[in-house]
């Protein structure tokens, strides 16, 4: 073997410091392109003549050119650039077409799958985007790396990335699920923050093995399945290897080094048969596609062809190309599968506009010329009867049109952009069951997963085997596992059994329904149902029922032991549903996506027992983001997740309102993600998933994360974000509470239990409000105080709260409070005379009014804020026990009068002996503060804003 000199050519001038340049021809070896990331243009160069012929240079760049990418066919050249954008041009004549893309940092690396569709983009920013080449538009960001990508390469046939990273890390990502397929950490050099630097991967033609720099100044191969090591090609490199090129027939491999050589490998005896030294080093090369030749360019902008590198005697490198045509896989790029529908959604429009200097068009403008001038014209009609939103044809209709009109008129499809012959219309979210996970052949999932319990499948030998198992493994049942025969993909579980269901898997297949209760009194008390014509989309089960939404969009309701009850007409197809003891509530879309790619859906909550519909409504989402789980609270509140991590709960106020309890972007640490269980009025009940996971796996068992409710609140200039975060759940939950008194009230129920509890809520409500009002002061937010001051409850509270600002040293603000609750006694007194039901005699009336025009002269004061606050919280216990008992005995009034006649007499005395000339001093004496609250109970009970509101 003999060392060999090639001759350069300057392509770009680069100055100083080494710079990253690119090199690369396209598939007709009729042109080449060069660029460096010292230079913002870009030279195009005839590749027959190119020491003769002037390359046509395009200049579109604010800054250097750091990355190049062709389309297999060469009718599009993609363009990064360390000024954040991506630029897309016709080739090989260079006409600019529009700004693709923008990063918020430099781009390192681009690259086109097989069939041109889409366009992956990677740099110093986190996530890696692939692009939609038809309309532009961001089809899906995967992020998984912790450093800069600095090398992506598709796989042949389309449907796997390899990326790699600064730090040397390797992931392969599945592009139709977007996981990652395995992950090779730390297995090339660590480039650090040398731009002029690149570790790269490389599939080989067949698609078989991935080539990666090594650690020891080799080239590792590793298998496309699995990611396991299967040999290195270690040779004479003196230093680590900074790029490599496969030949087109995938027996040789260029690779160049740290060292300044380039070495020449037979891949099928694993050792270097030629090489070259060359001044500077090569970072980029390319195999000339139609013969012997191999063209590299060095840091310093240089360029040079070197022809016949494998020798006459050995296999010529353009001999036994494999014929793997990259997948006609439309739905990779427009993820029509359910899964994708399920997890991540359609494609996320690009919304910003790019304008570009040189072109002075905005991205839509550019767009929009782009669509018309290669769209043939029957696929450009199709398109644009699709944004009209009139008349919207099926995905599978457009389609079936598109294809038709190519080869009427095109015959083979060529370019990247004529490729493209589906709708991009986004689509409906497709049906999902609470609690699942994706089904993986081999791996045990979960068809069902709740706070309860779950239920997990994995396939054996044809057959599935399920189990069912508890969390609290003394509260329910030990349930056997269960052999499946049918393949079920959804459940629901709850205390009394579990609801199984499966698509229907081809013609003579059917949909099947299975119901396996835990305990029953008679012995096969297993039922199944079949369905023709329809198959089963989602499943619930609640106290003593059963449902299925199915195809036709029928909502269809079994007893727990078959009996077929209900059979409902849905108004649109189903999303989701989940039962909770006499409720289901059911998820369907309304209409297709709008152009923002936002789902529109409503949900209807059915009581079974009664045959009522409760709620309905629209179901409220962040936009563009998915529905990812639909449940009841443990107070039966319906809450909903979507995929951008916000959790919203139900409410009736205002007429029926979703209330963000709880988001991620506040929450969430980094890499990780939350699959929501349930929650209760205080937690988020989730599992924790590593980034970039998004569902648990069944082992080991997931571990239950509890998250604390918190409202997305705005940054208050108060500085008390988590008292008014305390504040808003109470008074949520307060408000929640008293509608179902008044709802129990209403049927007859004793409401003793639940009156109590809302009276707790009350005290700890104003304890929140109190020291909410001390911040208040301390920032001189008044105004905000007095607004505090209105919104307490009880009478001690609001006391304790002229306490506490006197002690500050704030009399104007003492003044305001005592004047708030002169106008409170008096509005009690008011609502007192009116109220039939407590019939109070005008003495009592009068003496109030008595005790309301004398307010408090003097106010004792505490040692310190806290100690006040403290001393309020001290008497509220002890109002607590008086207002417990006044509720009882509250709940017996009209039913005697005796006892209403004795219990005007006791409040009459009681008022008698009120001394509203010291109040704080009174309110010290345990005995005579219980009394008065006695006394006021009711009228504080009226004046409660929360307390009065309606549905």
């Amino acid at each position: 073997m003999k060392s060999r000199s090639l001759k350069l050519r300057e392509a770009h001038k680069v100055g100083g410091s080494a710079a990253f340049c690119s090199i690369l021809w396209d598939h007709k070896a009729e042109h080449f392109v060069t660029s460096s990331s010292s230079d913002p243009s870009i030279s195009v160069h005839d590749g027959l003549s190119p020491s003769t012929l002037p390359p046509t240079i395009l200049r579109h760049h604010q800054d250097g050119v750091t990355a190049l990418a062709l389309s297999n066919d060469s009718t599009f050249l993609a363009s990064g650039s360390i000024d954040h954008c991506v630029k897309l041009y016709k080739f090989p004549s260079g006409e600019f077409q529009t700004n693709i893309t923008r990063f918020t940092l430099p781009i390192r690396v681009l690259a086109f799958n097989g069939s041109g569709s889409l366009l992956a983009a990677a740099g110093d920013d986190e996530g890696i985007k692939l692009i939609n080449t038809f309309d532009g538009s961001i089809v899906r960001v995967l992020k998984g790396h912790k450093g800069p990508v600095t090398g992506l390469d598709f796989h042949p046939n389309g449907e796997l990335l390899a990326s790699i990273d600064t730090t040397g890390t390797v992931l392969c990502w599945e592009l139709q699920n977007g996981i990652v397929s395995f992950t090779l950490k730390g297995v090339a050099p660590d480039t650090g923050f040398n731009t002029s630097i690149v570790n790269i991967p490389r599939w080989s033609p067949d698609g078989r093995t991935l080539a990666v720099p090594g650690l020891r100044n080799d080239v590792v191969m590793y298998d496309r399945f699995t990611g396991e090591k299967l040999f290195a090609l270690r040779g004479d490199h003196l230093e680590a290897i900074c790029y490599l090129s496969w030949a087109p027939n995938g027996k040789y491999i260029a690779t160049s080094g740290l060292d300044k050589q380039v070495l020449l490998w037979d891949v099928d005896k694993k050792q270097d048969i030629d090489r070259q030294k060359f001044e500077e080093r090569i970072c980029c090369m390319a195999w000339k596609p139609n013969c012997n030749a191999l063209s590299v360019i060095d840091t310093k902008g240089k360029y040079g062809i070197w022809e016949s590198l494998v020798p006459s005697s050995m296999l010529s490198p353009t001999v036994g190309i494999p014929d793997i045509l990259p997948k006609k896989r439309n739905e990779i790029l427009n993820f029509d599968d359910e899964i994708e529908e399920e997890l991540y959604g359609a494609s996320e429009s690009l919304n910003d506009s790019l304008v570009d200097s040189d072109a002075g068009e905005s991205h839509h403008t550019s767009r929009k010329r782009l669509r018309k001038k290669t769209l043939i014209d029957d696929d450009a009609d199709a398109y644009e009867e699709l944004n009209d939103g009139s008349s919207l044809p099926s995905a599978s209709e457009y389609s079936k049109k598109s294809h038709r009109a190519h080869r009427e008129k095109q015959g083979a499809r060529s370019g990247a952009f004529k490729s493209i012959s589906t709708s991009t219309r986004y689509k409906m979210q497709s049906p999902f069951q609470p609690g699942a996970t994706p089904l993986e052949p081999g791996k045990r999932t979960f068809l069902c997963y709740n706070m309860l319990g779950c239920i997990t499948t994995i396939e054996h030998e044809g057959n599935s085997r399920i189990e069912t198992d508890f969390h609290d493994t003394g509260r329910g049942p030990r349930v056997s596992s269960m052999i499946d025969i049918y393949g079920f993909t959804m459940a629901s579980i709850n205390e009394s059994g579990c609801v199984f269901a499966n698509p229907c898997k081809g013609e003579k297949n059917m949909s099947v329904l299975m119901y396996r209760p835990f305990r029953s009194w008679a012995s096969n008390s297993e039922w199944t149902m079949r369905f023709e014509g329809e198959e089963v989309k989602v499943v619930a089960n609640g106290s003593g029922w059963v449902a299925a939404v199915t195809s036709l969009n029928l909502l269809r309701i079994f007893s727990e032991g078959g009996l077929q009850k209900h059979i409902l007409s849905l108004d649109g197809p189903v999303v989701s549903a989940v039962g909770w003891k006499d409720h289901l509530a059911v998820v369907t879309h309304v209409s297709d996506c709008l152009p923002s790619n936002e789902q529109v859906m409503e949900f209807r909550v059915f009581n079974i027992s009664k045959m009522t519909q409760e709620l309905k409504g629209r179901v409220a989402l962040t936009p563009g983001s998915r529905l990812t789980w639909i449940g009841f609270s443990d107070e039966g509140s319906l809450s909903s997740y979507d995929s951008e991590g916000v959790l919203r709960v139900f409410t009736s106020q205002y007429g029926g309102s979703w209330i963000p309890v709880f988001s991620t972007s506040k929450e969430k640490k980094q890499e990780e993600n939350y699959w929501v269980v349930g929650l209760n009025t205080t937690s988020l009940y989730c599992i924790a998933c590593k980034y970039p996971e998004i569902f648990p796996q069944v082992t080991p068992k997931p571990i239950l994360t509890i998250l604390d409710l918190s409202v997305p609140l705005a940054s208050s200039d108060l500085g008390a974000a988590s008292l008014e975060n305390e504040l808003m759940l109470k008074q949520l939950r307060l408000y929640e509470t008293q509608r179902r008194v008044d709802d129990m009230a209403l049927v007859g129920v004793d409401t003793t239990a639940l009156e109590d509890e809302a009276f707790d809520l009350e005290v700890s409500q104003d304890k929140c409000i109190l020291r909410l009002i001390s911040s208040c002061c301390s920032s001189d937010s008044f105004v905000r105080a007095s607004e505090l001051m209105k919104l307490l409850t009880l009478e001690k509270s609001m006391r304790a709260a002229i306490t506490l600002v006197t002690k500050l040293k704030l009399p104007f603000l003492a003044e305001k409070f005592s004047s708030i609750l002169e106008e409170r006694l008096l509005e009690e007194a008011n609502e007192a005379i009116t109220d039939p039901s407590e019939n109070l005699n005008r003495e009592v009336i009068t003496k109030v009014e008595s005790k309301v025009q004398n307010p408090p002269a003097s106010i004792q004061t505490s040692e310190n804020t806290e100690a006040a606050v403290k001393s309020s919280a001290t008497k509220l216990s002890a109002t607590t026990l008086v207002r417990k008992a006044k509720v009882s005995e509250g709940l017996k009034l009209g039913k005697e009068q005796t006892k209403k006649d004795e219990t005007e007499d006791a409040k009459i005395k009681e008022i008698k002996k009120l001394n509203l000339k010291n109040p704080v001093n009174n309110v010290n004496k345990e005995d005579k503060g219980q009394k008065k609250e006695v006394n006021q109970g009711e009228a504080r009970r009226s004046s409660n804003p929360f307390l009065k509101s309606t549905v």
